[in-house]
């Protein structure tokens, strides 16, 4: 389950290695810990009259600086915006549309799988085009590369 739209995870195969698997992470058990704290954190502001389902979500640039952001929900559906979109349009507001994602933690308060929805994944993938996704899979913990969610991401360049 996504927290946006229906969604569901696909593991790609190319070569006979999984997509995740050829795009690992240099990120430190440390930093990849202080990012899902910050997202669990800000999931507690969470405007959630209607679902009642907290999402928060913390990017990590390139730069080492943090941004995070919650989902906030609007009696017009479609006006709600997701925790990751939240996340990246404040790290835009403060530096400008350079920044470029090097991470993204997702957390809910539901414990259950979610993953970015397909319109925070394009938008992670227009910042963030080598980054990397942690968030909870069916499984448990998950970590995936964009192009991973997104195997086919548009951008204008």
């Amino acid at each position: 389950m996504t927290h946006g739209l229906a969604v569901s995870h696909v593991s790609r195969e190319s070569r006979g290695q999984t997509i995740s698997s050829m795009h690992k992470t240099t990120l430190s058990a440390a930093v990849r810990k202080k990012l899902e704290q910050a997202a669990v954190k800000v999931m507690k502001n969470a405007h959630v009259p209607y679902s009642n389902f907290r999402v928060g979500a913390a990017i990590l640039l390139t730069n080492g600086k943090i941004f995070s952001g919650c989902n906030v929900e609007n009696a017009s559906y479609g006006m709600t915006n997701c925790a990751e979109r939240t996340a990246i349009f404040s790290a835009v507001a403060r530096l400008g549309p350079s920044i470029e994602i090097r991470a993204v933690a997702v957390a809910n308060d539901h414990g259950v799988a979610c993953s970015p929805c397909g319109a925070c994944r394009q938008v992670i993938y227009e910042f963030g085009p080598d980054a990397t996704i942690f968030f909870q899979g069916a499984r448990g913990p998950k970590q995936a590369h964009i192009t991973e969610l997104l195997p086919e991401g548009f951008r204008l360049q």
